[in-house]
């Protein structure tokens, strides 16, 4: 009997919530709170260049409905209409790396190098954690780059490092950067068009930022890859990498055809129309997308894919990112409820005159720890900037910080925790794939954790006092 009653028992295990879950947990969440919040609004007005204003001194109660139990659900569907843009954005833009991805021009590209770097190994980290790096910053990527570490970790114990080299040399790098990222499409390019600046606007400054958090990131992964060299029982995973299989094959079975090479240039070549086209022509979403459909095809026809295989690999991309994509529109759900019950600018007023005694450099901080934490809970970059900026824009307007400081705040807040919460799902399949407890992992990165930390607050500070004064 007790056996049965064992068997019959099922071990209770916590699971982190979807982030539908959290989403329209938030919605409801949202609508108890507008029997709670008084209706209000601000007087707004638009510049000559069309960009609305929050009126600094104008809030005054309105009468308003607080939200029903129907409305709660229509909010999901209304705000994924008003969301659209974004939404189809981030499935072109997915949709077409997939297409770049199943190239396999980056095996290519890391199989090349590893047989070239023969007793210079240490070389190899700032190589590996540049690329991945310029790809988080450019161009988004993130969970694109989990797979590598099934590769990074054989390659770094052969060199003489561990597992958490090979596994720091691809998180670490694309988190840092995607964190100080330049040219992110679904961080960057979602909140400056949600807060009304120029898409990838403020580019210089940002890659500044990009190559000093890039530096220190490398560093310290260099500074303990060294270590270990010297001293390969000083591993936080020494026992654990004596028993692992490494598979030289994994690696040298990959090396760079012609059709990659050609693969790896349209690329570049993109991205620099990218930059082009937004400096110099003011593109928006539409003509960014009509850029990544057009990389997509010539890369897929490049690689012998034609054009039934190049929209297969496109689609596929697109299913990859449905839970993203409809993130937004989920968080876009809540602020419908706030808007329609007119108690977003209430919030807004409340927050405001909290704050406002402050001197702004300690409000434009204010907004990067909120979106730290907020990481923490919506672990989406696209999601959260759905979510935060439509409030933190007219908040930014009356702290009197700039609103590409508070985009900077978003991005920086956004990218930092991605690799040390144990609510990032991504960290948490990454780490099964490298055999590394969460631990061991927080016990090694929450040092770099903090200083990046720092190096946020720095350059938000910089960016509002000397770059984009309100």
């Amino acid at each position: 009997m007790t056996e049965h009653a064992s068997k019959g028992k099922k071990k209770w295990r916590m699971e982190a919530p979807h982030p539908f879950v959290i989403l329209f947990t938030v919605i409801i969440i949202m609508a108890i709170a507008t029997y709670l919040i008084p209706a209000g609004e601000y007087d707004r007005v638009e510049n000559e260049d069309g960009r609305s204003y929050v009126v600094d001194g104008s809030y005054h109660p309105i009468d308003a409905e607080s939200a029903g139990i129907l409305p709660v659900f229509e909010a999901v569907h209304k705000g994924m209409v008003q969301s659209a843009p974004i939404i189809f954005f981030i499935f072109i833009v997915g949709g077409a790396f997939n297409v770049f991805r199943e190239s396999n021009a980056i095996e290519g590209a890391f199989g090349s190098i590893s047989t070239k770097l023969e007793g210079k190994e240490m070389y190899l980290i700032p190589i590996v954690m540049l690329f991945f790096g310029l790809g988080g910053a450019a161009i988004g990527m993130f969970e694109e780059s989990l797979p590598f570490i099934l590769i990074m970790i054989p390659l770094a114990i052969m060199m003489g490092f561990d597992s958490l080299v090979g596994t720091g040399m691809v998180l670490v790098g694309v988190a840092s950067g995607f964190t100080a990222a330049f040219m992110n499409p679904f961080t960057i390019g979602v909140a400056q068009g949600i807060a009304e600046v120029p898409i990838f606007s403020g580019m210089g400054l940002r890659v500044i930022f990009w190559f000093i958090y890039m530096t220190v990131a490398i560093l310290y992964v260099l500074r303990y890859a060294h270590k270990i060299r010297k001293n390969p029982e000083a591993s936080l995973m020494y026992e654990e990498d004596k028993k692992r299989n490494i598979r030289v094959d994994l690696i040298k079975e990959h090396t760079l055809t012609k059709k990659q090479i050609a693969t790896l240039l349209i690329l570049v070549a993109t991205l620099i129309a990218l930059g082009f086209g937004v400096i110099e022509f003011k593109w928006y979403i539409t003509e960014i997308s009509a850029l990544f459909l057009i990389m997509a095809l010539i890369i897929g026809l490049v690689n012998g894919k034609g054009i039934n295989g190049t929209a297969a690999s496109f689609v596929r991309g697109c299913e990859e990112l449905v839970v993203g994509a409809l993130v937004v529109g989920f968080a876009y759900g809540a602020l419908v409820i706030l808007q329609e019950s007119s108690t977003i600018d209430t919030i807004l007023y409340g927050i405001s005159g909290m704050v406002s005694q402050l001197p702004s450099s300690f409000a434009a901080i204010g907004m990067y720890v909120m979106q730290c934490l907020l990481n923490i809970i919506v672990t989406s970059g696209s999601g959260q900037a759905a979510l935060s900026m439509p409030i933190m824009t007219p908040l930014s307007d009356l702290l009197g910080v700039s609103r590409q400081t508070s985009v900077l705040a978003f991005q920086m807040g956004d990218g930092l925790t991605n690799i040390f919460t144990p609510t990032s799902g991504l960290l948490l399949a990454a780490l099964a794939m490298a055999g590394i407890s969460f631990a061991k992992w927080f016990k090694w990165v929450w040092p770099l954790i903090l200083i990046q930390f720092i190096l946020g607050a720095i350059f938000v500070t910089i960016a509002h006092v000397f770059v984009w004064p309100a």
